[in-house]
C-alpha cells in the first residue's frame, strides 16, 4: 500500500479514495498517536472544515472517531485552516484537524492533522499514524464517562478575527479592497477581519452552498476579481482559496501581484520595521529568480526550501527565521501562525500600503518576474532520468548559456512519473528555446 500521507496531509475523492470509514480509522490513528504522552485527564482536539458538502460526513466520521478514542472534539464549524491551527494552540489542545482539500474542486476533500500547538505533523509522526491505521494494536476503547463528548465553540471566528489584528500594523481606514472568498471557508470571516480592520470590504464569491467551491472563483481563477477591482476603484483585490491558507492580490490595475511579490513587499517592510530575523526570506525553488534579485538589491538574503508550505515552514522553524512562502500564495509569518494564512497576508499587505501611502502597483515594483517556461515531461523512472549522465550534461550547457541571466531546474514529481524541466531567463524566446531543447533530452533517456 502506498503512503496515505500526502504533502498536505490525506487528500482524495470524497466518499471514494477518502470514505467516512478512513476518515474514522484515521481519527482513531491519530487520537493514539498525539494523545500518548498526554498528562491531561481528558484530551481534546479542534475540528474544522471548509464548506464543501462532504465535510459534513466527513466532520461526523472524524468527530466519531475522535470521541471513540475517547477524545473531547472543539467543534469550530467553517473556518479557514489557519484558524484551526490558531485556535488547536489557543485551546491547548493535543491535535487539531481540518477537513479541506484546499483549492482543489468540490469533489475531493481532505483530511489536515495538526499536533499540540497548531504544528504540522513531521515525517515520522504521519508515518505512526499510519502505522497505527494498519496496525492491530490491541487497545480497547473506552467506554461509558470516558468516551469523548463534543462541544461546539460557538465564538471561534471572533477569536479567530480577534488574533489577526495583533498582527496589523497600522489601520486600513480609507482602503477599499475586493475579496474573492472563493465561496470557501473565508467567506465569513475574510470580510470580517478586513473590516474589522477598517477597509471599506466589497465580497465576491463569498456564498458557498457545499458545492460551489473553488468554482471558476479564489486564487486559482483571478479573472473575476480582477474585473471587479476596476469596475469599483478598489485599491486592491485579493484572492483566496478554498480554505483560505492562501492569497494572491490583485493591483488597482488589475494586474496580478503574485506570492512572490506578495512575499518581496513584505520582507522589505519588516526589514525597514527590524522585524525580519536575520534579514532572511524563505522561499522555495520554484520561486522566480526574480525575487532573488530584488532581495538582493534590498539588502535581504534568501532561503530556499523545497517545495511545499510544510518544507518552508521547517527552514523557517530551523533559523529561527520570521517570514517565507510560495510563488502559490502560501505567506508564513511565524510571529502570528504556525501555517500559511490568507487573511494574514492580506492584512498585512493592507497595513504596508496604509503606512506607507504607496499603491499596490507601486509596492510590487519592486520585483521583476523574470519569464519562466514549465515543462511536465512523462518519464518511465523519473529518479533516473533526472540522474541521467545526459540530462546533467544538457543542464549545465543550459546554465552556461544563461548565466548569471537564469535559471534552470529539473524537478521530478512527487506524485507522477513526470520530470519537471522549468527555465528562467531574462527573454522569453532563450527560455523557451531551452526548457523545449531540456525535455527533448529528459524525454529521450
Amino acid at each position: 500500500m502506498g503512503r496515505l500521507f500526502g504533502t498536505d496531509g490525506v487528500r482524495g475523492l470524497a466518499n471514494s479514495d477518502l470514505t467516512a470509514d478512513l476518515a474514522l480509522r484515521l481519527a482513531v490513528a491519530a487520537a493514539r498517536v498525539l494523545t500518548a504522552d498526554s498528562k491531561k485527564e481528558r484530551s481534546v482536539a479542534v475540528v474544522g472544515r471548509d464548506p464543501r458538502a462532504s465535510g459534513e460526513m466527513l466532520q461526523a466520521a472524524v468527530t466519531a472517531g475522535l470521541t471513540s478514542a475517547g477524545v473531547d472534539v472543539l467543534d469550530v464549524g467553517v473556518l479557514p485552516t489557519p484558524a484551526v491551527a490558531y485556535l488547536t494552540g489557543k485551546f491547548d489542545a493535543c491535535l487539531g484537524v481540518m477537513i479541506s482539500a484546499s483549492h482543489n474542486p468540490m469533489p475531493d476533500n481532505g483530511i489536515k492533522i495538526f499536533a499540540a500547538g497548531g504544528h504540522k505533523l513531521d515525517d515520522t509522526v504521519e508515518a505512526a499514524i499510519e502505522a497505527a491505521l494498519h496496525g492491530d494494536t490491541g487497545e480497547s476503547l473506552p467506554v461509558g464517562a470516558a468516551i469523548g463528548r463534543v462541544r461546539p465553540v460557538t465564538d471561534a471566528a471572533e477569536l479567530y478575527v480577534t488574533h489577526l489584528r495583533t498582527a496589523l500594523s497600522a489601520p486600513l481606514d480609507g482602503l477599499t479592497v475586493v475579496v474573492d472568498c472563493a465561496n470557501g471557508a473565508a467567506s465569513v470571516v475574510g470580510p470580517l477581519a478586513y473590516r474589522a480592520a477598517g477597509a471599506n470590504v466589497i465580497a465576491i464569491h463569498a456564498d458557498p452552498d457545499g458545492l460551489n467551491i473553488n468554482d471558476g472563483c479564489g486564487s486559482t481563477h483571478l479573472a473575476n476579481l480582477q474585473k471587479a477591482v476596476v469596475e469599483h476603484g478598489a485599491h486592491l483585490g485579493l484572492a483566496h482559496d478554498g480554505d483560505a491558507d492562501r492569497c494572491l492580490a490583485v493591483d488597482e490595475n488589475g494586474a496580478v501581484i503574485d506570492g512572490d511579490a506578495i512575499m518581496a513587499v513584505l520582507a522589505v517592510a519588516m526589514n525597514e520595521a527590524g522585524e525580519l530575523v536575520d534579514n532572511t526570506l524563505v522561499a522555495t525553488v520554484m520561486s522566480n529568480l526574480g525575487l532573488h534579485i530584488a532581495m538582493r538589491s534590498a539588502g535581504i538574503e534568501v532561503v530556499t526550501a523545497s517545495v511545499g508550505d510544510r518544507y518552508v515552514l521547517e527552514e523557517l522553524r530551523a533559523g529561527g527565521y520570521s517570514l517565507g512562502g510560495e510563488q502559490s500564495g502560501h505567506v508564513v509569518l511565524p510571529d502570528f501562525g504556525t501555517t500559511g494564512d490568507g487573511v494574514l497576508t492580506g492584512l498585512r499587505l493592507l497595513a504596508r500600503m496604509a503606512q506607507s501611502g504607496s499603491s499596490a502597483s507601486e509596492l510590487a515594483a519592486i520585483m521583476t518576474t523574470l519569464p519562466q517556461v514549465l515543462i511536465n515531461v512523462k518519464v518511465g523512472d523519473k529518479a533516473a532520468v533526472a540522474s541521467s549522465d545526459s540530462v546533467v550534461s544538457a543542464v549545465a550547457d543550459a546554465e552556461r548559456i544563461l548565466g548569471e541571466d537564469g535559471r534552470v531546474l529539473l524537478r521530478p514529481s512527487g506524485t507522477e512519473q513526470l520530470v519537471r524541466v522549468m527555465v528562467e531567463a531574462t527573454d522569453l524566446a532563450v527560455a523557451q528555446k531551452l526548457a523545449d531543447s531540456l525535455a527533448e533530452t529528459v524525454a529521450s533517456v
